[in-house]
């Protein structure tokens, strides 16, 4: 069986919605990825000072095996063959030759070759972070073949010691060391990103996928209460989130479930309605036959029994026009507000009532609006007015109704006012609320609401500006619409040339 749709969400009944992400753009893989690229780049951060500090140790170290050599040599502590001796120091010490520096003096332990020319001078105790990390750098991206002078901090005795080394040894070293600490590096990045996939993928992931999933769920049957998510119980944000999603689930169902009650009894009203408006249609040609009826009793029940077969069907009117789905947005135009007035005015005296209607509106006066719309407004209101002082039958009281409108800027305001008895309490606390705000018994309350809602749809507004016995006023204001500056623009422009080429 096919899954309802929500009302006003239109479906494919060919698509299958899938609930599952794919691994590729799930969170879980971009964590995972994410985690692993911030750790290696962290290990990047730390691996650039860190063979800078290799190869500074490398080099302090072969400093000190050659200082014990010199040392050596200069006590003549060494026995055996001087060159077989000598050749093994320089091999320990990975260079071409040792000097000795005390003083002014210079001293040459041992030598196999002296190079033409150094390319680089090192003091590992002395260099800086920044200048051992270029000296690294350069190094490491070589060919091998530089000549590296390396010197020593002079010792207790005052000698130094100085060599003379090609970078190749330390070139190969640095690129071992770098290795491993590559390989280790990325054995931490995917420890770590295993580490922290596992637990943000057990605290948020999973809890995350759980509620996506409840939703997608609910969304196909939304009426279904057992596709509400059941909270886990948790105590942190996500907990908050699922509780607030389980109320608002249970909310929508409910509101769904009333609007659907409401649908169905509206429908059902709007085709009593439709059915009883017939009805009374054809009691009113009736009614009118008794007015010519011979018996005064008869006779004289005749404009009461007319009377009520009008509001019957003034009512059903009413409720079918706020029965409507929607009302159509406005078909804006600009139209004269006076004769829009003294239509209503003559739709008013048709029905009699002894109303005296006044128009004060300028009849130069445009409104930008819908003329159907506008004269839904306007006689929404008028209709109410009149109908609150029609039941008067007083002949001393004033019944007047007044439409005056004026232009204040980008707007128009139009008001609306009456010398009947005033709104009650109870109308002025439900205004604009229909089947709450009618100010008179049997009414709907339906005109100000559609009148409302008709100005809205304009940009406007409908309001109460004063209410008491012998002075009721409602205005409303009808914005223009915004010219839009592109064409603003551009009739300047061809009002500035019309005027230079005049």
């Amino acid at each position: 069986m096919d899954a309802p749709t929500r009302p006003g969400v239109e479906r494919d009944d060919d698509s299958v919605r899938d609930e599952r992400v794919p691994l590729t753009r799930g969170l879980s893989t971009k964590l995972l990825l994410l985690t692993i690229l911030f750790v290696l780049l962290a290990e990047v951060l730390i691996f650039v000072p860190s063979v800078a500090n290799f190869r500074l140790r490398y080099l302090q170290d072969r400093l000190n095996t050659a200082s014990v050599a010199a040392a050596a040599f200069a006590n003549e502590a060494l026995g055996g063959d001087p060159r077989r001796l000598s050749i093994d120091v320089l091999e320990a010490a990975d260079a071409f030759a040792i000097v000795g520096r005390r003083g002014g003096e210079s001293r040459l332990f041992t030598v196999t070759a002296l190079p033409d020319h150094v390319d680089q001078t090192v003091w590992p105790t002395m260099d800086g972070p920044i200048p051992a990390i270029g000296d690294a750098a350069s190094a490491f991206f070589s060919d091998g073949k530089m000549v590296l002078r390396v010197l020593g901090e002079p010792e207790s005795d005052g000698r130094s010691i100085e060599l003379l080394m090609g970078d190749a040894r330390l070139r190969e070293a640095m690129l071992i060391y770098s290795r491993n600490v590559g390989l280790l590096a990325l054995a931490i990045s995917l420890i770590t990103a295993a580490l922290v996939f596992a637990a943000i993928n057990a605290l948020m992931i999973r809890p995350i996928r759980r509620m996506t999933r409840a939703m997608l769920r609910f969304a196909e049957e939304p009426d279904d209460a057992s596709r509400i998510l059941t909270p886990s119980g948790r105590s942190d944000e996500l907990g908050v989130a699922e509780r607030e999603l389980a109320s608002m689930q249970e909310r929508l169902r409910s509101m769904l479930s009333s609007q659907k009650h409401l649908a169905d009894l509206g429908l059902a009203v709007s085709k009593i309605n439709h059915d009883m408006r017939n009805v009374l249609a054809g009691a009113r040609l009736m009614s009118d036959r008794l007015g010519d009826a011979s018996d005064p009793v008869v006779k004289s029940f005749a404009p009461k029994l007319m009377r009520a077969i009008d509001r019957a069907v003034s009512y059903s009117e009413s409720v079918l026009a706020y029965g409507r789905a929607q009302e159509p947005p406005p078909q804006r135009r600009m139209i004269r507000l006076r004769p829009l007035v003294d239509e209503v005015f003559a739709m008013l005296a048709a029905a009699g009532g002894g109303v005296t209607l006044e128009n004060t509106a300028p009849p130069d006066l445009e409104i930008d609006a819908d003329p159907e719309q506008l004269f839904r407004i306007v006689a929404n209101i008028a209709r109410n007015a009149w109908q609150a002082m029609a039941v008067e039958n007083d002949p001393v009281l004033v019944r007047r109704l007044d439409v005056a409108a004026a232009r204040s800027g980008g707007a128009v305001r139009v008001a609306i006012s009456d010398t009947g008895p005033g709104l009650p309490e109870k109308a002025r606390r439900n205004l604009f609320t229909a089947f709450r705000g009618s100010a008179r018994s049997g009414g709907t309350g339906l005109g100000l609401a559609i009148a409302q809602e008709l100005a809205r749809a304009h940009g406007g507004e409908v309001e109460l500006v004063e209410s008491a016995p012998g002075r009721t006023t409602f205005a409303f204001f009808i914005p223009d619409r915004p010219v839009a500056l592109d064409v603003e623009r551009a009739a300047r422009r061809r009002s500035g040339a019309s005027a230079q080429s005049g």
